[in-house]
């Protein structure tokens, strides 16, 4: 395969595969994996009440978000949830060798997302089981979802299933 590069000179380019991810048998219990942090914006909020639906006035509306106990608006719980999986994405640990996410279990929305908290995810491995039938196994994450105050917001298990290196 050929193209031509920004000096309109040919080049040829191979084919790579790209894998950055973990194998399922380069997991263990007790390994510990640290997000980036993200800050949430208005824009984040006013983009998922428009995804999803949830126009909620403790979202979307700043006079009724400064008469609830909060003091002002918060972000949707899902939004927080959402952004903590792109957050543990941009880790790679899972970049292509994910083969699905399965369960979420025990979450607890503990406090509230607020416009300018900065996010980042706390992934603990707590569990691994091989699923050879799969091709790989099942791996339960606790997640910990901590804003800048270094206060948890939020928290639980997921399951994910993850290809084992190929033979």
């Amino acid at each position: 395969m050929t193209a031509k590069n920004l000096l309109n000179t040919e080049v040829t380019m191979g084919i790579i595969a790209a894998q950055r991810g973990m194998w399922f048998e380069e997991f263990e219990v007790g390994q510990c994996i640290i997000t980036p942090g993200r800050t949430i914006t208005e824009s984040d909020i006013v983009s998922f009440a428009g995804l999803s639906g949830d126009y909620n006035q403790i979202h979307t509306d700043v006079e009724f978000g400064s008469k609830t106990p909060f003091g002002k608006r918060v972000a949707h719980g899902l939004l927080g949830l959402s952004i903590v999986s792109g957050l543990a994405m941009r880790t790679g640990v899972l970049e292509g060798t994910v083969i699905a996410f399965r369960e979420i279990n025990h979450w607890k929305f503990s406090l509230p997302i607020f416009i300018g908290d900065t996010i980042h995810g706390e992934l603990n491995i707590i569990e691994t089981k091989a699923i050879p039938r799969l091709g790989g196994g099942s791996l339960n994450i606790e997640i910990v979802v901590i804003n800048q105050r270094d206060e948890v917001t939020m928290k639980g298990i997921w399951t994910a299933l993850v290809a084992s290196k190929p033979k």
